[in-house]
């Protein structure tokens, strides 16, 4: 076993493996605070779950605004200055929840938050774009889902410690993670962005730029233009969009799902983290496996695959009314998202162009982005004024809509899914990123 994972560290870059570590370390605050944010704001200020929708929709707002703006600046200044601001200013505005006790002043923090603190999120996907080759990426988000689990099955537990004491521990401890985290992408990263590395190590490039009117340098920055060519990507778009109704259900976990068993089965704030710690657990002991036996299928079929089980495991949801069921609905869940996580960013990623790279991620994240700005406070007001069970029936209901859309984007898509990595697996596209990877000593080290 331990040959078999020094084999796999070898086969990836050095910055791959730093940015899996931060990764981590920055999951833990997030997987810690996040279960229970619904709980913190529900019982802290006493909200309905439509003023949490409330909550959301603000974040969302904030994070569309913010992601525009950081997947443009992300393709024009490079990945890590603006991966740095995102992670420093999320880390203050957690920092600051824990001074404020007025609803009024959270709205104008979250909303903050969100358009600030999401502005390094493109840059960080790109990042792992940047250094990895296309026939990678698959295992290589699989990886750094594992990662980010691994945290899951701290992070979580620990929270449910937290709370026992006081909410505030878990922003001061998000706040640590993120503050590490930046510390890390500092001084141990370098910038990935191919276009500035192409600056940076072509020293003949400037000649060129003297000598030829169109330079290559001066046609990659005229290429990055705007959001414009994103939007004319239909294929993309409509990946957004099913990727989106796809986040509509499982937004639910983070938010509905905890106040549903905490009132519905009596679930704890402790018993609740124990249960997303199995799921975390799942993932980072089944993940690697099930990537390496799954990553031959067409992509798109295998997320239509994932989307089925997320139907059974959320439907159950509006069914059962013991404990051990709401425990089999999480594995069947898990099992989905174990399928699904390897092939989500990888095709945003193989979507992209290299100069365009943090856009293409800026606009894959309103695949996140929107279900929390109609998701949450749909559910919310189901939960607050309708049946509670229906909100497990809708969500079953769009697991399967968006299991037909990726097969009906499967079908449109395949040629120029293969066109598009046929063009990224280019030798001479490979050699334009320059990835160290580590030797016998380092490995050993």
């Amino acid at each position: 076993m331990f040959t078999k994972m020094k084999q796999t560290y070898r086969e990836f870059p050095e910055t791959f493996w730093v940015i899996s570590l931060s990764s981590f370390i920055d999951a833990i605050g997030n997987q810690m605070l996040m279960p229970f944010i619904a709980l913190y704001m529900t019982e802290t200020f006493g909200i309905s779950m439509v003023q949490m929708g409330v909550v959301f929709i603000i974040v969302g707002l904030g994070n569309v605004i913010g992601s525009m703006i950081g997947g443009a600046l992300t393709d024009k200044f490079g990945r890590k200055k603006i991966a740095l601001f995102g992670l420093l200013v999320s880390g203050l505005f957690s920092l600051s929840f824990i001074f404020v006790t007025d609803l009024t002043a959270i709205y104008i923090l979250v909303g903050g938050m969100g358009l600030l603190g999401s502005m390094g999120g493109p840059a960080r996907q790109a990042m792992i774009a940047d250094v990895l080759p296309v026939k990678q990426r698959a295992e290589g988000f699989g990886i750094l889902r594992i990662v980010v689990n691994l945290s899951a099955t701290i992070g979580p537990a620990l929270g449910g410690l937290l709370v026992g004491f006081d909410f505030k521990w878990l922003f001061l401890v998000d706040t640590l993670t993120s503050v590490i985290t930046a510390i890390i992408f500092f001084f141990k990263i370098p910038e990935t962005s191919p276009t500035l590395q192409k600056t940076e190590i072509e020293p003949l490039a400037e000649i060129e730029v003297q000598t030829t009117p169109h330079s290559e340098i001066e046609e990659a920055k005229n290429a990055k233009g705007g959001y414009g060519d994103v939007f004319r990507n239909w294929r993309f778009m409509i990946f957004v969009l099913v990727s989106a109704i796809m986040g509509l259900t499982y937004m639910q976990i983070m938010s509905t799902l905890p106040v549903f068993l905490s009132e519905e089965l009596l679930f704890t704030k402790q018993f609740y983290g124990l249960l997303i710690s199995m799921n975390a657990l799942m993932v980072v002991v089944l993940q690697f496996w099930i990537t390496r036996r799954i990553k031959m299928f067409p992509a798109l079929v295998m997320m239509a695959i994932g989307n089925i089980l997320y139907g059974i495991g959320f439907g159950m949801y509006g069914f059962i009314s013991t404990v051990p069921l709401a425990f089999l609905a999480m594995i069947i869940l898990t099992v989905g998202e174990m399928v699904i996580a390897p092939f989500q960013q990888t095709l945003a990623a193989n979507f992209a162009p290299e100069d365009k790279r943090g856009r293409y991620m800026a606009v894959h994240g309103w695949a996140e982005i929107f279900p929390m700005l109609f998701g949450i406070i749909g559910a919310g007001f189901i939960m607050d004024y309708l049946n509670r069970n229906i909100v497990w029936y809708l969500a079953g209901i769009l697991s399967l809509v968006a299991a037909l859309g990726y097969v009906f984007l499967h079908m449109v898509s395949k040629e120029y899914l293969a066109k598009l990595t046929d063009e990224q697996t280019d030798p001479e596209m490979e050699t334009e990123i320059p990835v160290e990877s580590p030797t016998d000593a380092e490995v050993w080290a």
